[in-house]
């Protein structure tokens, strides 16, 4: 049973750069500046993991050719996974290689830091620059991926919508799926730390104006999409902020929550209410002369709101360094009222002087918290942490970086923790990130016009409350191999601890975990065999391009995760390591790993292949395939989806193609039963999901079946089949009315009726299925085919034998009111007996008459019902014993 509709859209995708049109910087020149058409940015975020898809338009409306410069700020725990350029009708795509010692390369990613206001986070600038000829256009694509990490019990994804002017069209829109469910979810209003604009939205309470929120319990779908007018009550310049989305999602098993996909697993581990672990806090902060001001007077204001924020079970200290360094006790103080009054007056009394000795004031502070817990004997019942804060590189005492960070790591021996802020641009952040990254801390970054004060007391209310410590996370070397870091020093209360890791087995239905750990009260040791289920074939999600993978099969978003975090541990270790063959084995591996998922990274760079004349079409279909469509982000239809019913002992499941053609084609799988008792029919079959693949006005795949609607045109809707619903956009709408029916509408002029047939309480021969229905066919064309198709334009006549008159089957006489009667019937030349039968149809509510062709509708179909089996559910070839299908 198929369709073949005559819509057909060509989808090339090709990418590149303009060797002698590439220069950095802004034209100085005053002219008629380039007109920026469009500004969009589509993320999907599958169980954390985000993938998202810029794409600027621009025009030269000038009668000279003119430098156009794209730029973008993207998290800097992002990987840049394609990048492509449409300049008049050149196409140029970007390639991810290997980085060579000196690159020539004219487009490349410019690592200039940055924070969010909120200093949770820091960003990176993309730029590439192009030449536009005399009154053409140019557009342009960005792809990355990222993992987000939780901080302080939310999940942050955070846009940069700085199009530099006011733009036409300018949307962000945000797919969120989280299987465990969603738990919490806010729009912030617009964030602009970087004084380029107002970066204020007409109301700061809230989400900004136009910005729309849909969600169910699995899925949100945020919107923002201002007008001219909206963007210019924000900021005349264009220069809009951060549009950050915050949420959470349901925890239900204290191991934690694992997810399997073709024989990759992800782990995430955050357990609650337990009860908080004592903390050795050092605070060594940074008093020589250049902190003088502001930065020393913000910073000393947080520190008496952290001071306060102290538990009676904490212990605390504080030292002050320049050229001397001045420790306010020679030992570690309980928290009382007295104690947190007496250091507020010694901060007080700090004064900018001197010069900086970061080698001494940190030797001082491991040395009072290894003293406190040799003395107290209380090292697993607590965590030792020092908070450092500096404005700049070590001038007095040892300045040597390696033998800072040595001496570090050899006293603090992996007891310590050491968390960094650097404030300012003359800071050395290498050293201080190499320092928490030797001794399990974090580190931020603040710049000049940021509040340091704030930042210090954000990153502080982070690692405010650990929970457990010495985490140890073990699977069956038998069952899991290639894991991520399974040791974790710490575990600090809204945060979440993440493995990913493949399977040996990918038919494995339970994986066993054991965690050990300590708190404030015990040795903590959680054992389980967690189900993981069954795990289907197919493709899930990918990035942009397609990469390969392992050779296993098209990748999935739990695939890419492992590689993400794979690659982001290798650098990591690359960074930490002295042992020049250890960080070149590192290197390479990174590097290799980068390459194969198609990560820009310190090892690899990209270089732009073109120019190639653009095809027709082609600025459409890959604007559409870049940032919404299937090329960068396609979620499985093959995925995660219903058990099917009882197996018989001889499963009939072939899939079987309903419709075909170059523009839509709709497929559908076929699941057996046994059939009813004293029956004819040795079994039954229904189907069980129907697949629909539109090409145009934009690349989509939907998936339907009895419980749920899967909606992909880039960005993936899964629609409850329990609830009604419409959703559509360009052309293509679904209309979802809850357990009853689905109906697809494509371009006004086609639609299809998908009956949902559910069962209180099914006999063994039934089952939960679906009915399909042409219900407006007026947009087919006239070369649709398949097992329906191919009767849509054709004239079906009904004769009473094969010399009678002949009539149309939609006017048939009164005949007897039981199966059996023959006749022929008359259609595409063909005569083919047929018996007549009664059936009810729209859910047993009309009872229509109908005629059966037996022998598989022999000699009635074009070749044999054979010739109809798909191979994959958005199969769109078709060979028949008779030739080829048509297509448009």
């Amino acid at each position: 049973m198929l369709l073949l509709l005559g819509l057909c859209l060509g989808l090339s995708l090709c990418v590149g750069s303009q060797e002698e049109a590439q220069s950095w910087g802004h034209s100085t020149e005053q002219k008629t500046k380039p007109l920026m058409t469009e500004f969009s940015v589509k993320s999907t975020i599958i169980s954390r993991y985000a993938f998202t898809t810029v794409s600027c338009r621009m025009l030269n409306r000038a009668s000279e050719d003119q430098d156009i410069e794209f730029q973008m700020q993207i998290p800097a725990a992002a990987f840049i996974t394609n990048f492509t350029m449409l300049i008049g009708d050149k196409v140029y795509q970007g390639e991810i290689t290997e980085r060579a010692k000196k690159s020539g390369d004219r487009v490349k990613e410019k690592r200039n830091k940055t924070t969010e206001e909120n200093g949770e986070k820091g960003t990176e600038i993309f730029r590439a620059s192009a030449v536009i000829p005399s009154k053409d256009k140019a557009a342009f694509f960005l792809s990355y991926e990222e993992l987000l990490q939780r901080r302080l019990g939310k999940y942050e994804h955070s846009i940069s919508v700085r199009p530099q002017q006011l733009s036409g069209r300018l949307s962000v829109d945000v797919n969120i799926l989280e299987s465990a469910g969603i738990a919490s979810l806010e729009v912030l209003p617009l964030h602009n730390s970087r004084q380029r604009g107002s970066g204020r939205g007409e109301d700061d309470s809230g989400p900004p104006p136009s910005t729309v929120i849909n969600q169910n319990e699995t899925f949100a779908n945020i919107i923002f999409k201002p007008s001219v007018v909206q963007q210019a009550k924000i900021a005349q310049n264009g220069v809009l902020g951060d549009f950050i989305i915050r949420y959470d999602v349901n925890r239900e098993q204290s191991i934690g929550d694992i997810q399997v996909l073709n024989g990759y697993f992800v782990h995430y581990f955050a357990p609650k209410d337990l009860p908080p672990l004592p903390k050795n806090v050092v605070f060594v902060l940074d008093s020589s002369a250049s902190m003088v001001g502001t930065k020393l007077r913000q910073t000393k204001d947080a520190l008496f709101t952290i001071l306060h924020d102290l538990r009676p079970q904490d212990r605390f200290s504080i030292i002050g360094f320049s050229n001397r360094i001045k420790v306010w006790k020679d030992h570690l103080i309980s928290v009382t009222p007295d104690s947190i009054r007496d250091g507020k007056v010694y901060i007080h009394h700090m004064s900018p002087t001197g010069g900086t000795d970061i080698n001494g004031a940190l030797q001082r502070a491991i040395r009072l918290l290894n003293k406190y817990v040799a003395h107290n004997d209380i090292g697993d019942r607590s965590v030792s942490l020092i908070i450092f804060l500096t404005d700049g590189k070590p001038t007095v005492g040892e300045t040597h970086t390696l033998k800072i960070l040595n001496n570090t790591r050899e006293a603090a021996r992996g007891q310590v923790c050491i968390f960094t802020i650097g404030i300012g641009n003359d800071v050395d952040f290498r050293l201080l990130e190499k320092l928490s990254l030797e001794n399990c801390g974090l580190t931020r970054r603040v710049h000049e016009e940021e509040d340091a004060g704030s930042q210090l007391i954000g990153f502080y209310d982070e690692i405010r409350t650990p929970l457990l410590s010495d985490i140890r996370i073990d699977y069956p070397p038998s069952s899991v191999v290639q894991a991520t870091k399974t040791l974790f020093p710490n575990y600090f209360n809204g945060s979440e601890i993440i493995i990913a890791g493949k399977l040996v087995d990918r038919k494995l239905d339970h994986l066993h975990v054991e965690v050990t750990a300590s708190n404030s009260k015990k040795f903590v040791i959680l054992k389980t065999d967690v189900p993981v289920g069954p795990q289907k074939a197919g493709k899930d999600v990918t990035g942009s391009p397609r990469p390969e993978g392992d050779g296993e099969g098209d990748p999935n978003h739990i695939e890419r995760l492992w590689s993400y975090l794979t690659t982001k541990e290798l650098l990591s270790s690359w960074l930490q390591s002295d042992d020049e063959p250890e960080k070149e084995r590192l290197r390479q591996r990174a590097q290799d790993l980068a390459l194969s998922y198609r990560f820009l990274t310190p090892f690899t760079s990209m270089k732009l292949r073109g120019p190639v004349p653009r095809k027709d079409g082609l600025e459409e279909a890959h604007g559409m395939s870049a940032a919404m469509g299937p090329e960068p982000v396609v979620q499985s239809v093959r995925g995660a989806g219903t058990q099917p019913g009882p197996l018989l002992e001889n499963p009939y499941q072939p899939r079987i193609k309903i419709s075909k053609t170059s523009g839509v084609t709709v497929n559908g799988e076929l699941i057996g039963a046994p059939a009813p008792p004293n029956g004819h029919k040795k079994q039954r079959t229904y189907f069980r999901t129907i697949t629909i693949l539109v090409n145009k006005p934009e690349r989509s795949y939907l998936e339907i079946t009895p419980s749920r609607v899967i909606l992909d045109g880039g960005d993936r809707l899964v629609l409850p089949c329990n609830q009604s619903v419409v959703v559509g956009s360009r052309g293509l709408e679904v209309s979802v009315s809850a357990n009853a029916n689905v109906t697809v509408t494509i371009q006004g002029s086609i639609a299809f009726v998908i009956l949902i047939h559910l069962y209180k309480k099914p006999a063994p021969f039934q089952r939960h299925h679906l009915g399909f229905y042409i219900a407006n066919s007026e947009g087919l064309s006239s070369n649709c085919h398949g097992l329906l198709g191919q009767f849509l334009n054709q004239d079906a006549r009904l004769m009473d034998d094969p010399a009678g008159p002949s009539q149309s089957p939609t006017h048939l006489p009164l005949l007897q009111a039981r199966e059996g009667p023959e006749a022929v019937l008359k259609v595409k030349g063909h005569q083919v007996p047929v018996v007549w039968k009664q059936r009810k149809i729209y859910n047993g509510e009309e009872q229509i008459d109908c005629w059966f062709a037996r022998n598989n509708a022999a000699k009635l179909i074009d070749g044999e019902y054979k010739d109809y089996l798909a191979s994959h559910p958005f199969d769109t070839g078709m060979t028949l014993g008779r030739g080829t299908s048509r297509e448009l």
